[in-house]
């Protein structure tokens, strides 16, 4: 794992203790973690990133010709806290789509692949989609009990 993303969970993780609420670092780490689990190295990763935004509209990054969407849950580990609803997308401009589910700590516990036609022809009509719902995809990671 990178020192650089351990120092930046661990800082999260603190202004979280002391302030009751973290800053929003979700995003950014669940998209370096899905390019890690999809194989990319960090100076990839990196080279993928240069000249984004965060307001890119349908895809995170691109690897190997793919352009991958990333969503990421993470419960606060407060009591009631567990993970109900899944971040839909807001197009289909992408070809891959990557769910990432942490644990309090943003330990990865589970991550899941879709292309996009599977994913639209399945969800195209739900409303709410919940962790089981992504499930159905290809299993990257999954860690039911750690």
């Amino acid at each position: 794992m990178s020192d650089l993303r351990s120092r930046l969970v661990a800082t999260a993780l603190e202004w979280e203790q002391t302030f009751a609420n973290a800053p929003s670092i979700t995003t950014a780490i669940s998209e370096y973690d899905a390019a890690i689990l999809l194989g990319l190295s960090e100076s990839e990763y990196s080279r993928a990133m240069h000249g984004a935004t965060a307001v890119r509209k349908g895809f995170d990054f691109k690897h190997n010709g793919l352009r991958y969407q990333v969503k990421g849950t993470r419960p606060s580990g407060k009591p009631g806290s567990f993970i109900t609803k899944v971040p839909g997308v807001a197009n289909y401009d992408w070809d891959k789509l990557v769910w990432i589910s942490y644990n309090p700590k943003f330990e990865v516990q589970e991550a899941w692949l879709w292309d996009v036609e599977s994913y639209r022809t399945a969800f195209q009509e739900v409303s709410r989609l919940s962790p089981s719902h992504l499930r159905k995809g290809k299993c990257l990671v999954y860690k039911p009990d750690a």
